[in-house]
């Protein structure tokens, strides 16, 4: 039984082990009344956000995503065919 607890106790540990530093939402919405949002992947996703209540999107500056989602698929896809 207490073999069992301890297995269950370092798998829970294991799920839930998410490091802080990474930041996948790319951009953040500075909204007209001062407050922001920084919980957008695309630039069309904070630029609906911001329509008719005003503000502006920027580059989040806590993101440590990879650079452009069309830079690693071109990187893939050259991996996979070969080309350099």
């Amino acid at each position: 039984m207490r073999m069992m607890l301890a297995a269950v106790v370092i798998l829970l540990a294991g799920a839930l082990d998410c490091r802080a530093s990474d930041d996948p939402y790319r951009w953040c919405a500075n909204y007209r009344n001062g407050s922001s949002n920084c919980y957008f992947i695309t630039h069309k996703q904070c630029r609906e956000s911001v329509s008719g209540v005003g503000g502006t999107c920027v580059p989040n500056p806590s993101y440590n995503g990879p650079d452009s989602p069309s830079k690693m698929m071109t990187k893939k896809r050259n991996q996979r065919f070969g080309v350099e």
